[in-house]
C-alpha cells in the first residue's frame, strides 16, 4: 500500500477514559469489543489513533461528538483533541436531535464558532429512523450552514434497534432535502443493495465504509465501488471502536485491484468534496 496519497479517514473514534469505561460496562455496548475482536482498542486514546494514522499513511481523520440517549462524546472533549492535533483531525459536531431548537442552535454555534465541518447522528440511539420529524430541523440547518450530515446506517452492534438503519428511509429524506449532503455509514449492511440503490438515485447521498474492511465488502458493493459508484463511496474505519487497525483495512484494499482513478476517489477525493477539505 502506498502512503503518498492524502488519505482521509472519514470516521476516527478515539475514546476518552470515561467513554471507554461506559462502553465496557453498559448493557447496550459491553458486548461490542468481543464481537469485533478488539478488546483493548478502546484504551488507545487519541494518541493511539494518531499513531495508527501515521502507521497507515492517513493524512486526515474526522473526529465527531456523539449525543444521544445511549452514548455521549462531549463536543468540548472533541475540541480538545483537535486542538492537540490541528493538522490531522477535523472536527464534526454531535448534537441531540431530541432537544429540538436547542440542538439546532447548538449545531450552528459549533459550526460558526467551533470550526465543525459537519454533523454526525445515530438514528439507533434515538430509536427513530432518519426520516422521523425529530431530525428535520437539523437537516435544514445543515443545508443553511452548507455542511454534510453523516449517520450510522444498517444494522447496529449495540443492543439497540437496527431496523431504524434501513437505507430506504433515506429516500424520503433526500427527496425532502435534495441539497443536503448525506453520508450513510457502515455500508448500510446487511441492506447493501438497498443502500446502493439510494446512493444511485440521489446525487447527494454517499456511502462510507466505516466498520467494514475490504476483505468483507459484499461482491455487489465491490462492483459498485469499481464502476458506476466510484464517485459515491468514501473510505472510513471508525478506529478503534470497531476496526482494530486502519492499516489492515488499507492493506486489504490492494486486493480489490481498483483502477487509480477509483482508488483516489475512494481514499480522499470524494471525502474532500463532501466535507470541503483542502488537501
Amino acid at each position: 500500500m502506498t502512503t503518498k496519497e492524502p488519505i482521509i479517514d472519514c470516521w476516527v473514534a478515539p475514546f476518552s477514559a470515561e467513554k471507554a469505561e461506559a462502553w465496557r460496562t453498559s448493557r447496550e455496548y459491553s458486548q461490542i469489543q468481543s464481537k469485533f475482536k478488539n478488546p483493548g482498542g478502546l484504551g488507545t486514546g487519541t494518541e493511539g489513533t494518531i499513531a495508527e494514522m501515521d502507521r497507515a499513511g492517513v493524512r486526515f481523520g474526522l473526529i465527531g461528538g456523539v449525543d444521544h440517549p445511549h452514548s455521549q462524546t462531549p463536543n468540548d472533549w472533541v475540541a480538545e483533541q483537535v486542538k492537540k492535533y490541528p493538522d490531522r483531525l477535523i472536527r464534526i459536531a454531535g448534537v441531540n436531535a431530541e432537544k429540538g431548537m436547542a440542538a439546532v442552535r447548538e449545531l450552528e454555534d459549533l459550526v460558526k464558532n467551533g470550526g465543525c465541518r459537519g454533523l454526525r447522528i445515530f438514528p439507533y440511539g434515538h430509536k427513530r429512523p432518519p426520516n422521523h420529524a425529530v431530525f428535520y430541523p437539523l437537516y435544514a440547518k445543515c443545508i443553511e450552514l452548507d455542511i454534510p450530515v453523516q449517520m450510522q446506517m444498517g444494522h447496529t452492534a449495540p443492543m439497540l434497534p437496527s431496523e431504524v438503519g434501513r437505507p430506504i428511509y433515506l429516500d424520503e429524506v433526500a427527496i425532502h432535502f435534495p441539497e443536503l449532503r448525506i453520508v450513510a455509514a457502515h455500508l448500510g449492511y446487511p441492506w447493501t443493495d438497498e443502500m446502493i440503490s439510494i446512493a444511485w438515485k440521489h446525487p447527494n447521498v454517499y456511502i462510507d465504509t466505516t466498520a467494514h474492511t475490504p476483505r468483507y465488502f459484499q461482491p455487489q458493493f465491490v462492483q459498485y465501488l469499481k464502476t458506476y459508484g466510484q464517485d459515491k463511496v468514501i473510505f472510513g474505519t471508525s478506529f478503534p471502536g470497531t476496526l482494530p487497525s486502519i492499516k489492515k483495512a488499507l492493506d486489504e484494499l490492494d486486493a480489490l485491484n481498483l483502477k487509480p482513478e477509483a482508488r483516489e476517489k475512494f481514499l480522499w477525493k470524494n471525502a474532500a468534496k463532501v466535507w470541503k477539505i483542502d488537501v
